[in-house]
């Protein structure tokens, strides 16, 4: 599945001999991940095809004259489009050749060195655990550095994931983005100019019935029951009255494991619940609360006169997404900047035989894009183990899950913004076409 990479801004920049070169800003994910050159980026393609042959995307040609701006807004796009489509194949995201330039470029544009450090990884029950690694270790590298610190059993990473996550006052938390295996975790909390940030341990997986598979791992039940009790003191979970009190007997006595199955029959237990937010559904300007999980998005809408409405988009519904960036970034050297401002997701929906789009409004529309992806590859996963005729492989952020099929893999990944102003392109969930759209 595509990653949210874009290319939302270039610097023009003097080069060593007189002339001037031209700097991306890369985003992933909406938070500057590097600024890199088209000759780095030239020279990364051809180690790439040395390695896997024909079987990469186009890169865009080189210019050997003066560019214009139309050339190069359009050398801007298809290296934004390389970005997206060179992240889909999950053997390539495992080599080195990737991961290491993509770690090299990280250290380099946050002027960050290898050396050892340590790093705070926090629990859901507000602990945190100090491990000791090198600045330049990936998220994935971090993730196995934390679990064997705690006993979590190797063979159960793919359903944990480190989450960039910001502590208000009050006791609030807000879940920003997930990291993905080849990020930095000590550069991304180092370079993030927004206060309070730290790095999660959290599960990664929206469907509540997986938790079976954890159950004979004593540090993965610890992991899930302490995010359960927290997801219930911040009301992300809600529990009726009688749940609640029978929960609450349960937690006295440490029950972990019918603690956890009375959870399971708790209104949104294991769903990801977005900060406030607003949609233009029942009409525009409505004030909703979204949360994410077990095939659904579940919005808690406040209509003008005040009063709440629960409405459920199920996931087998809809057709595709796209998210949008409404605004435009500057040239700068300035502070990193981060594109959760004016973001949409809008997604197409089957209501009453008839395809509707619903506009939702919220800073955090790339991490409601990869969990909507998460749901789908869960999905996937789930049909192809009750259909063994079925051969689907979905990748899953450099991991990949292979099942026998005689259909072909559809790409089921939501698309990005685009670089400025309204300019989105839509992926088909299930023809798995293209369709770009400009304004």
């Amino acid at each position: 599945m595509k990653m949210h990479f874009c290319i939302p801004v270039s610097q023009q920049r003097p080069d060593a001999l007189g002339g001037r070169y031209v700097l991306y800003s890369v985003y992933l994910d909406g938070f500057l991940f590097c600024k890199v050159r088209y000759s780095q980026l030239h020279r990364w393609n051809e180690q790439l095809r040395r390695v896997f042959g024909n079987c990469l995307p186009p890169f865009p040609p080189k210019y050997y004259l003066a560019m214009t701006a139309s050339m190069a807004d359009e050398r801007r796009d298809q290296l934004e489009q390389y970005l997206q489509n060179v992240t889909m194949d999950p053997n390539m995201l495992r080599s080195d050749v990737f991961v290491d330039f993509l770690k090299l470029v990280q250290l380099d544009t946050f002027s960050i060195t290898t050396k050892k450090a340590s790093l705070d990884i926090f629990l859901p029950d507000g602990r945190s655990i100090k491990v000791e690694i090198l600045t330049s270790d990936t998220a994935e590298r971090v993730l196995e550095v934390v679990s064997r610190k705690i006993g979590l059993c190797q063979e159960l990473l793919g359903y944990f994931g480190l989450f960039l996550i910001r502590s208000y006052k009050e006791d609030k938390l807000s879940v920003i983005k997930k990291l993905v295996d080849f990020e930095l975790p000590y550069v991304s909390l180092r370079s993030s100019e927004v206060e309070n940030f730290q790095v999660g341990l959290r599960k990664w997986y929206l469907d509540p019935s997986l938790d079976s598979r954890l159950m004979d791992c004593r540090a993965a039940v610890d992991l899930i029951y302490m995010q359960a009790i927290q997801d219930i003191e911040k009301e992300w979970a809600k529990p009726t009255e009688v749940q609640r009190q029978k929960l609450e007997a349960l937690q006295k006595e440490d029950n972990q494991t019918k603690f956890l199955e009375l959870s399971q029959e708790v209104w949104h237990y294991g769903y990801v619940q977005l900060d406030p937010c607003s949609c233009d559904y029942p009409e525009p300007g409505c004030g909703t609360v979204l949360s994410v999980g077990n095939n659904e998005i579940s919005c808690c809408i406040t209509l003008p006169g005040n009063q709440t409405q629960d409405v459920i988009f199920q996931m087998n519904r809809v057709k595709c997404w796209q998210v949008t960036f409404l605004g435009t970034l500057l040239d700068t050297d300035g502070p990193q900047q981060t594109l959760n401002q004016n973001l949409e997701l809008r997604f197409q929906y089957s209501e009453d035989s008839h395809w509707q789009w619903f506009v939702i409004y919220t800073k955090q529309a790339f991490l409601l894009s990869s969990c909507l992806k998460k749901m789908i590859s869960e999905k996937m996963v789930k049909q192809a183990a009750e259909n063994p005729e079925m051969q689907i492989e979905v990748p899953e952020q450099g991991k990949s899950k292979k099942h026998h099929s005689q259909q072909s893999q559809k790409d089921y990944s939501s698309f990005l913004p685009r670089k400025s102003k309204i300019k989105t392109a839509e992926v088909d969930c299930g023809l798995g076409t293209i369709k770009e759209e400009g304004l």
